[in-house]
């Protein structure tokens, strides 16, 4: 019995350990809910964690939607009137949506809805296509979301921790992107 215990807590260790080593935290059972931008998980239980030549490959065969949920900077509430305010941009992956601020700890029925709505857009309402969900390196958002989209019913999720960053870092375009609109309601709540 003794034998058992210690071999069941060294294959515990043995996937832990690599983990620590690497700086990366444990998964967690539930959704981040602030730090967003610290390190990541290695893993994501029932979703595949994609590497950069994993992701382009997907890309390049149009294997897969793309979605980014890098959240998108409010503009502040007290500007002196006649302040004119620009969103900063934001550079993705070509042929993404950007669906921003679905990548919070806890959504927003509006929020929660526009990501459902947004992905169904994205994949045609078909549950089993391959969904990959990304933000930039270090990036709890991207993790929350493709944790979250597996809830909806999406079989085929994966998340690709390097985003952006990992995706310019390999000498891959990046497009300027425009969030898919929300309804007038969605827009009072960023969350």
């Amino acid at each position: 019995m003794r034998e058992v215990l210690a071999g069941l807590i060294l294959a515990a260790f043995a996937f832990v350990i690599p983990a620590i080593a690497q700086g990366k935290p444990p998964e967690p059972d539930a959704y981040r809910m602030e730090d967003y931008r610290a390190p990541v998980p290695a893993t994501l239980a029932g979703v595949r964690v994609l590497t950069t030549v994993e992701a382009e490959a997907i890309w390049r065969a149009k294997a897969g939607v793309f979605v980014d949920v890098m959240p998108r900077a409010p503009k502040p509430p007290n500007l002196p009137a006649g302040t004119i305010w620009r969103d900063q941009p934001r550079l993705n992956i070509p042929g993404s949506i950007w669906l921003p601020d679905t990548g919070y700890g806890k959504l927003a029925a509006v929020t929660e809805d526009y990501l459902k709505r947004g992905l169904v857009q994205a994949t045609g309402g078909n549950s089993a296509a391959l969904v990959v969900v990304y933000c930039m390196a270090d990036c709890w958002m991207s993790w929350n979301a493709a944790k979250r989209i597996r809830t909806y019913g999406y079989a085929n999720v994966s998340w690709y921790p390097e985003g952006t960053d990992g995706w310019e870092r390999a000498g891959l375009e990046l497009v300027e992107a425009q969030p898919v609109p929300r309804t007038v309601e969605e827009t009072s709540s960023p969350r």
